[in-house]
């Protein structure tokens, strides 16, 4: 696919500045561009990089002062990184689901139903009384089963697994591996020390835009529903366990594990490797910071949390300088308690 410079800023409502009619059929690193690249300037930190580039065309804010003239034309935006985000959207669409019909083997209940302009790979398999919206993209060894609704233009990765009753709003993309529905941790302890399995008989709710990682896990609910809200974005490796509630626009990232019963307000971020309990609450607009455990719930919105146990970034970072200067006090201490010492009789 090839575009113009011009063409390119008119759908970012941008406004050039050098040559308008050169193509561009590519999307590059700004320090990695060669002729015919797209880039963007968002970080300052790379801006050097921004007057030696390769890149024909450039997307920088329209406040950016240039230091030294520029070989590439210039897209100038209000925002560089959320425009250059939106054609990498637009280029994974037309790249990677532009794929239609059905492969064979691929099986079908007669009894579900499937949109139009739908992709279905090789090896899939949807069970009984499914709805799956149009333009829905499903690719080679997904397993979908049965009673799952599935919104339009859903893109499920080769070898997720979709359990019964499941329901996946518009727009959503799970990644390979992934398992959506699997049993929640739910195992009651009999008198002789023995575990009686507890049936999870609920399911789990996608919303609309829910991006899912691969091999990450989200466990059906005991009785109810785990609801991933709206635009909710959660990374490869997170554990989410029976009952969690994630709200809208929040993100999770890789290797933290959410415990039963837990509700995580909208505009959340956990990062990386973070443990919450179960039967928490944490307020909207919560930061966990990486390796953090969290062990008790979160009422107060824009509260930052790290350490484990997670309390307040200031008091946690006062903390942190303080351990590092605990052998010096205790050699000071040392020095006092000498020096306080009465001296001994003749």
């Amino acid at each position: 696919m090839e575009f113009t410079v011009g063409q390119i800023a008119e759908v970012l409502h941008g406004t050039v500045e050098g040559r308008g009619d050169q193509q561009i059929n590519r999307l590059a690193k700004i320090e990695e561009a060669q002729a015919g690249s797209l880039s963007f300037l968002a970080n300052p930190k790379y801006e050097p990089h921004l007057y030696s580039t390769g890149a024909t065309a450039v997307i920088v804010s329209r406040t950016l002062e240039l230091r030294q003239p520029v070989a590439a034309a210039l897209i100038r935006v209000d925002d560089p990184y959320t425009s250059f985000t939106a054609l990498l959207e637009f280029y994974q669409q037309a790249t990677r689901t532009g794929k239609r019909g059905v492969e064979e083997p691929a099986y079908m209940a007669a009894s579900s139903r499937i949109g139009d302009n739908h992709y279905r790979g090789a090896f899939s398999y949807i069970g009984e009384n499914c709805e799956i919206g149009a333009d829905v993209v499903i690719f080679p060894h997904v397993v979908i089963g049965d009673r799952v609704k599935i919104g339009d233009g859903t893109i499920l990765y080769p070898g997720a697994k979709i359990y019964a009753e499941t329901v996946i709003g518009r727009h959503c993309v799970v990644h390979a591996g992934a398992v959506i529905g699997s049993d929640g941790f739910g195992f009651a302890p009999q008198p002789d020390g023995s575990y009686r399995t507890i049936p999870q008989i609920g399911n789990v709710v996608l919303q609309d835009n829910v991006s899912i990682g691969a091999n990450a896990t989200i466990d059906c609910a005991t009785m109810g529903a785990t609801t991933i809200r709206e635009g909710a974005k959660i990374d490869n490796l997170v554990q989410i366990a029976h009952n969690v509630d994630i709200g809208r626009h929040t993100v999770v990232a890789a290797q933290t594990g959410i415990s039963g019963s837990t509700k995580i307000g909208d505009f959340c971020v956990i990062a990386g490797q973070a443990g919450l309990a179960g039967h928490l609450t944490l307020a909207n607009r919560t930061t966990v910071t990486a390796q953090s455990g969290v062990g008790k719930s979160i009422k107060e919105e824009g509260v930052f949390l790290q350490g484990s146990p997670a309390f307040g970034l200031r008091d946690s970072l006062r903390a942190n300088a303080l351990f590092r200067h605990l052998p010096d006090l205790e050699r000071r201490l040392r020095l006092l308690e000498q020096k306080a010492q009465p001296p001994e009789k003749p």
